[in-house]
């Protein structure tokens, strides 16, 4: 069946197809628990190649699972058992940079933080920076609508897609979005690309926003008093524009420590910590800024010195390696991204913590305290009946705060059957008509984002959407 599909596609497609186990391996996973079992990998040689697949994929029902860096965390680019993965990766080019009118046009597999460093000469820079920036793609970015520590200031991905050029599941190439500064002819369709985790078309170029570098950008941590209010700290720093804030970061004790025990870190140890990033315009200014920062938080309890990096970058990422260093420390576990108002964080964080003790899991939590979105993370594994009970309540209890179950992570397989308690039963059904719309077919990434499709017209169900294409938890 393998060698009879990998013949096909050749014929399909002008790229390369892969189907020995070797190159499939890396494909069958990303960075949750779930797996799946591809029987080929094609990388596309160009946009009219994408259509060329996205036909075949149409003739022989074989779904497509359009995959960047492999770094979701819902199982966003699992294969379903069965499935060809397209992958996008080396689709890296910065194909245009416009610095007088703040954009650029790239290939969807250019790493983010790879197009942090093509766009430093140009003295400009794409915002959105997630944890995983040091290997996530900008097209796996744009397919969750990831934010990261800049979001506080500027927003999640959203914000900074001008136009997307995408090939549709009916195998329809179609653009979305303009170059212009702005344009009014009716409702603006791009929003529907960017979120929408590889379901709706195949991205093949993408022209973000850019914004000016700031002059100076450093980054300051703070030890955190014990029994400190984050809420009160939250809302206090969203309130201080003068301070020149871009992130308002949170990582606890627990956290803080296993990343310590990973690499030697410049912070104090033994507390939790307030992770900072600071804009201004030269190093007076910076200290000015720093010193009205510091006067703001003694005002919320916050009455420690901060240990201050010049170059803000090495901050974040040495935060992002606390994934890494829980993984070496845990293994599979929980992680999971909520969000709720800022007036009701303090309640958010007693129940996870009291979830964590309820299932006698070790806890760890970070997140964006600027902006009320957290990542709980739990010493257990996440394909156990415990698992999905911890799962079930963190995300339940974001929802009773007024909250959302996914703040920048997507929602993948793992949260399908919560869309609907946040969304609601009208807006689901106005999801699932965008889908039929956009991939009648049900070939693009199926199983992940929207709850199963009732059966079409004529009784006969979509393919893509059965359960003998549902991506596995490794043992079943």
């Amino acid at each position: 069946m393998e060698s009879s599909i990998e013949g096909s596609l050749a014929r399909a497609v002008r790229g390369s197809v892969r189907s020995d186990p070797t190159a499939l391996g890396p494909f069958r996973h990303d960075r949750s628990h779930l797996e799946g079992v591809p029987v080929a990998v094609v990388v596309p040689a160009d946009a009219d190649d994408v259509v060329s697949l996205v036909r075949w994929a149409r003739r022989t029902r074989v779904p497509l699972i359009p995959r960047g860096g492999g770094t979701s965390l819902d199982g966003e680019s699992v294969p379903s058992d069965g499935s060809v993965v397209v992958d996008l990766s080396s689709w890296n080019a910065v194909l245009e940079v416009d610095r007088g009118e703040l954009w650029a046009r790239v290939g969807p597999g250019i790493v983010n933080l790879d197009l942090q460093a093509a766009l430093r000469p140009y003295g400009v820079f794409f915002p959105p920076n997630p944890g995983s920036w040091t290997v996530a793609t900008v097209g796996g970015n744009l397919g969750t609508n990831a934010s990261g520590p800049r979001s506080f200031r500027y927003g999640p991905t959203r914000a900074w897609v001008r136009a997307v050029e995408a090939v549709l599941g009916t195998g329809e190439r179609a653009r979305f979005g303009t170059l212009v500064a702005k344009r009014s002819v009716g409702p603006d369709l791009l929003p529907l690309i960017v979120g929408s985790e590889g379901t709706l078309a195949i991205v093949t170029e993408i022209a973000v926003r850019l914004a000016p570098l700031p002059a100076r950008r450093e980054g300051l941590v703070f030890p955190l008093p014990a029994g400190a209010s984050l809420g009160a700290v939250a809302r206090r720093l969203r309130q201080s524009t003068e301070a020149g804030l871009s992130a308002v970061e949170y990582m606890d004790r627990a956290s803080a420590a296993v990343l310590a025990e990973r690499r030697t870190v410049e912070w104090p140890t033994g507390t939790a910590l307030l992770l900072l990033e600071l804009e201004a315009e030269d190093d007076r200014d910076a200290a000015l800024r720093r010193e009205r920062l510091v006067g703001i938080l003694r005002s919320v309890g916050v009455d420690r010195s901060p240990t201050v990096f010049a170059d803000a970058d090495h901050l974040w990422t040495l935060r992002g390696e606390s994934s890494v260093a829980l993984d070496e420390r845990t293994g599979h576990r929980i992680r999971e991204d909520v969000a709720v108002p800022l007036g009701r964080i303090d309640e958010l964080l007693l129940r996870l913590e009291e979830i964590g003790r309820g299932a006698d899991a070790p806890y760890y939590l970070f997140g964006h305290l600027g902006e009320g979105s957290f990542h709980p993370n739990y010493a257990c594994d996440p394909a156990s009946p415990t698992g999905d009970r911890i799962r079930r309540a963190v995300l339940s209890a974001a929802l009773a705060l007024g909250g959302t179950v996914s703040s920048e992570h997507g929602i993948g397989r793992l949260k399908v059957d919560f869309l609907e308690q946040e969304l609601g039963p009208t807006a689901v059904d106005l999801l699932q008509g965008l889908k039929r719309r956009f991939d009648p077919d049900g070939i693009l990434n199926p199983g992940k984002l929207y709850p199963p499709l009732p059966p079409r017209e004529g009784g006969r169900p979509s393919p893509s959407l059965s359960g003998s294409g549902a991506a596995r938890t490794p043992g079943d």
